[in-house]
């Protein structure tokens, strides 16, 4: 079995976990866009969402499986370190421990509500993208791509919210919250597209990948199983 990774999907797998990353730390800082208040980690987020309809639709299923994973652990490891710094003492001369832990130290709850929520936003976003590709014979990428982040963007928020803040903040306002954070990551998506698409058409011709995933195993712990 070839298990080998072409340099635009190492690219690719780097950026989308980089982008996880950034968007796990800039969680903290609460903005106001136009009046709408969410949290900063929206500026990346949406990016992951978008790297993983390319994956999905260059190199199939198989492949956006392993990124997914690969950005779950990478994310997970990032967490650890940044706890075991918290842990660490700091130096006698160095005041910034307490702004330190009150920015990175995020309670165990809400990693929890993260995790949970990027890994089915994520696989359901992969599993759509897939299936439709099939359906419409790899026509209509556009809409494919934005009702794949339509079912994925929901179900992140739909998971996270609840899990994160159920019982703490009122049920009205986490429904107004689930609300504009899906409308607005998906309208993220929307804007973006003629970049997603013209990147997807790159990737295609320099990679000479196109997959269709007809023969494939969706069950979502087949790591191994990328070719």
């Amino acid at each position: 079995m070839n298990r080998t990774v072409s340099l635009p999907f190492l690219v690719m797998g780097v950026v989308f976990c980089v982008c996880l990353i950034c968007s796990n730390l800039l969680e903290v800082k609460m903005v106001s866009l136009g009046g709408i208040t969410a949290t900063a980690g929206l500026i990346v987020f949406p990016i992951s969402y978008i790297i993983n309809d390319c994956i999905a639709e260059v190199w199939g299923y198989r492949k956006a499986r392993l990124i997914i994973w690969l950005g779950f652990l990478m994310n997970l490891l990032a967490v650890l370190f940044i706890q075991l710094a918290i842990v660490l003492p700091s130096a006698p001369f160095w005041e910034g421990q307490s702004a330190f832990e009150a920015t990175f130290s995020s309670t165990p709850r809400i990693l929890l509500a993260s995790f949970i929520a990027f890994l089915a936003g994520s696989f359901l976003n992969a599993y759509v993208m897939s299936k439709m590709k099939i359906s419409s014979g790899g026509k209509y990428f556009s809409l494919r791509a934005i009702a794949s982040t339509i079912v994925g963007e929901s179900a992140d928020s739909l998971l996270f919210f609840p899990i994160a803040f159920g019982g703490v903040v009122p049920v009205k306002e986490l429904i107004v919250l689930i609300v504009t954070q899906a409308c607005l990551k998906t309208a993220y998506e929307i804007i973006i597209l003629p970049v997603t698409i013209r990147v997807v058409r790159l990737v295609k011709r320099i990679d000479g990948s196109d997959v269709y995933d007809r023969q494939v195993s969706y069950n979502i712990f087949k790591i191994k199983e990328i070719q």
